[in-house]
């Protein structure tokens, strides 16, 4: 749509392919390595978003956008109420991951953060994190895994599901992806 071209220049010009990515899956000793090193790092919170994450299969972004009135302890369930898909997804929630939560109410307390409407306030904006790349990033470099991404949390928990003997389509449930397929 330049005025003098009548074709386009990069019609000859092949689109990159994106490279190949391994999905990573950490072994329980890797995990605890990962949340120890969490424990040690100046985040506040991110002792209790990894552990979440590991323990639930959200994203990263279903956890950081969580919100209190979406949980229920008595049901020990956690409501997503738009998911990626668009639908709301309903997220069991064991004994360890209510102890998380426990926890990460009590620390949002302790930082002042008390009535913040979300599981894993920023102490410093009371509101959701933009970003945690680079508290994770330092943390997951300081024990020897640079090489797993926050999404391979979700990949992990996932393989532990099967791994317990769960169908695939128990696991499709628990992750929420619309197709089998994504499982």
């Amino acid at each position: 749509e330049i005025d003098g071209l009548s074709q386009n220049p990069a019609r000859a010009v092949k689109a990159l392919r994106d490279p190949p990515h391994l999905d990573r899956f950490i072994s329980p000793e890797e995990a605890e390595q990962l949340i120890a090193a969490t424990r040690r790092h100046a985040n506040p919170m991110l002792r209790y978003i990894v552990p979440f994450l590991l323990l639930t299969g959200a994203r990263k972004r279903e956890a950081l956008d969580a919100r209190w009135e979406f949980v229920n302890f008595e049901r020990h369930v956690w409501t997503i109420p738009i998911t990626k898909s668009g639908k709301p997804r309903h997220v069991p929630l064991s004994q360890p991951a209510l102890q998380v939560l426990d926890a990460a109410r009590r620390a949002a307390t302790r930082l002042g953060a008390a009535h913040s409407p979300w599981l894993f306030p920023n102490p410093t904006t009371g509101k959701p994190y933009v970003s945690i790349f680079h508290a994770w990033d330092q943390c997951r470099r300081s024990v020897g895994l640079g090489d797993v991404r926050i999404h391979d949390l979700r990949h992990s928990f996932a393989s532990a599901l099967v791994n317990r003997g769960m169908t695939l389509y128990d696991v499709k449930e628990a992750l929420g992806p619309a197709n089998i397929a994504t499982t």
